[in-house]
């Protein structure tokens, strides 16, 4: 891998991390980001907060965190495009898909972008 994608991935994980803790209140301990194609995909962990953890420990609450966890960060994505992102890797930011496992405090997100963002050629379609 160059050391310009590295760099580059390093650069997008603390934009996740910046623009969640301004959005949520509270950004992950740890991301591991890799850029693929058109997606770039974030592993998080320590995501939650401890009102969450604290939350989470009944069933109805678990769904609540699940839900603001996925769909409303998705909302959230969808409503305030990540600009910051977008400038860092050249493309437009289409959509997110994420899902958060909350026993393990960790999520994992795919970032869609409009074309290639690691060097490869456009070879899929949206």
């Amino acid at each position: 891998m160059s050391e310009l994608i590295q760099k580059l991935e390093q650069q997008f994980a603390n934009l996740i991390r910046t623009y969640r803790k301004d959005q949520i209140g509270k950004g992950p301990e740890k991301i591991k980001v890799t850029f693929t194609r058109n997606w770039v995909i974030a592993h998080m962990s320590g995501c939650l907060s401890p009102v969450e953890r604290f939350i989470s420990r009944s069933e109805e609450g678990r769904n609540m965190i699940w839900h603001a966890r996925t769909h409303m960060i998705k909302e959230l994505y969808s409503e305030l495009t990540p600009i910051d992102m977008e400038n860092l890797v050249g493309a437009k930011f289409v959509k997110l898909f994420t899902d958060v496992d909350l026993e393990k405090d960790e999520v994992v997100s795919i970032f869609v972008f409009e074309r290639s963002i690691d060097g490869t050629k456009n070879t899929f379609s949206i």
